[in-house]
């Protein structure tokens, strides 16, 4: 896909693979809008988009606010006309709540209803959104930001897992209908990468994933600028997660156990 001169918004834009999304997006000579919460990493980003694409913005968002988000998207497009490219990256890792809820008597579902809010609900909303002005123009690529723990559950991410896996199913199903229109929607699955959402899950106990499945923001970034728009609905930072659902499926008893000595 051609990005030069493209109206692109990325999700999560203040930092870890948002902030490099950006970035790349406006060296490639797209026209990027970033939402995020904090205003003070948007300050710097912006600064930094306008280099190399003057057009280029940040606006402060909290996608949870749907109601919000999707007013913002309208924005976007009334400015510019259109919007090309939608990057819904946004997304927060599994709440200490949830692991810690142990009262039978009283379930608090407000930690996976978080999740849910964040990382499924606010990219469906925003897929939503922009997908009738795609529709209307034959043209657009949406990328669903996933994560390998969609296709393979860990116990230590249950809410996270179910809100990618939820993405990943939403993605792929919206997809026949979209590929009719001329228009691209993809999931991506970056792998662990060291942002501070990997580090941060990392420092609170979870197992240093294999080299095999470690990736940096600027390996995933490029993937992502080659592919978007392009035929592949999944867009793979790495091969060796694509077996876990087929190992799954044929050793079942074998792939639980690894999972939960990988789970430590």
């Amino acid at each position: 896909m051609d990005l030069r001169e493209k109206v692109a918004v990325v999700t999560g834009a203040s930092s870890g693979l948002g902030r490099r999304f950006a970035l790349d997006l406006a060296r490639a000579g797209a026209v990027v809008t970033g939402l995020a919460r904090r205003s003070e990493l948007l300050e710097s980003l912006g600064e930094q988009m306008k280099r190399s694409s003057p057009k280029s913005s940040t606006v402060v968002c909290d996608v949870s606010d749907i109601d919000r988000f999707t007013a913002t998207l309208g924005e976007i497009e009334g400015r510019h006309g259109r919007i090309d490219v939608l990057v819904n990256n946004a997304g927060i890792g599994e709440p200490r709540a949830v692991r810690t809820q142990g009262d039978h008597h009283r379930v608090d579902l407000t930690p996976y209803r978080s999740v849910m809010e964040t990382n499924y609900f606010a990219a469906v909303a925003g897929t939503l959104t922009v997908l009738p002005g795609m529709r209307a123009r034959r043209s657009g690529a949406i990328v669903n930001v996933s994560s390998d723990s969609g296709r393979a559950p860990s116990p230590r991410e249950v809410a996270y897992g179910a809100s990618k896996a939820a993405l990943s199913a939403f993605t792929e199903g919206m997809a026949f209908e979209a590929e009719t229109d001329g228009i691209h929607l993809h999931v991506l699955y970056p792998g662990w990468v060291p942002t501070p959402m990997g580090t941060e899950a990392v420092d609170d106990g979870m197992p240093m994933p294999p080299k095999m499945v470690r990736r940096t923001e600027e390996q995933v970034s490029q993937l992502l600028l080659s592919r978007v728009g392009g035929p592949r609905i999944d867009i793979d930072a790495t091969w060796v997660a694509r077996l876990a659902p087929i190992a799954r499926a044929l050793f079942p008893t074998a792939y639980r156990k690894g999972v939960k000595r990988a789970a430590g």
